[in-house]
């Protein structure tokens, strides 16, 4: 499919030193992103710009996945629908980010999904506004070449299955977020090269 909107719309999105800059900025100022304002929004905001940082200062690639990643060869935007607020954005957009500094050819581009609805409406998982999600777009034919969201499968199937169980928000959280940590990005890298693949395949 094509991608169903203007391009501008891609190209005015955020570079991840952006999205970085404007979530300490709201922290600082005891916020978040989007129209809700909460004081547990803001605190796990707070907790997220900590992930990022960790992340983006201490995670590493595998060669299989950096070998991947050389070798698309047609310019090719990653359009992140992501959110400050969000505990598997703050563990995944880093990885994102650090994925495409191996390809010159790779820019990713972040967007609010508050602030662009009908971009997230045209990417649902299982019918919801789940993020982060990855677009994967060429950049000369605007065609979707893959998508990658909202977060490893294994990480999706245990939020499946708290969600099954009525487990509460706070729960369902604390889950996931020490499954990351046990994790240690291993089942992002695993996914995101099948991202890759389709990238590749696509040009």
């Amino acid at each position: 499919m094509k991608f169903p909107f203007d391009k501008k719309r891609i190209i005015d999105g955020m570079s991840f030193q952006t999205y970085y800059n404007l979530t300490d900025q709201l922290v600082a100022e005891g916020k978040t992103t989007g129209p809700k304002q909460t004081e547990d929004l803001a605190h796990y905001t707070k907790l997220n710009l900590s992930r990022m940082k960790r992340l983006a200062k201490t995670a590493s690639l595998n060669d299989a996945l950096i070998e991947k990643i050389n070798q698309v060869k047609r310019k090719t935007y990653f359009l992140v629908i992501s959110e400050a607020w969000c505990g598997d954005a703050a563990q995944n957009v880093p990885l994102i980010a650090k994925a495409t500094e191996f390809s010159s050819n790779i820019e990713i581009k972040i967007i609010l999904r508050d602030e662009n609805l009908d971009i997230m409406d045209a990417f649902l998982t299982n019918g919801g506004r789940s993020i982060p999600k990855v677009i994967a777009i060429d950049a000369e034919s605007l065609e979707v070449i893959g998508k990658w969201g909202p977060r490893p499968q294994a990480a999706q199937k245990l939020m499946l299955e708290l969600k099954a169980k009525n487990a509460p928000y706070a729960e369902i959280s604390e889950r996931l977020q020490r499954w990351y940590i046990e994790d240690k990005t291993n089942s992002f890298q695993a996914d995101f090269l099948e991202l890759i693949e389709s990238t590749i395949k696509g040009s």
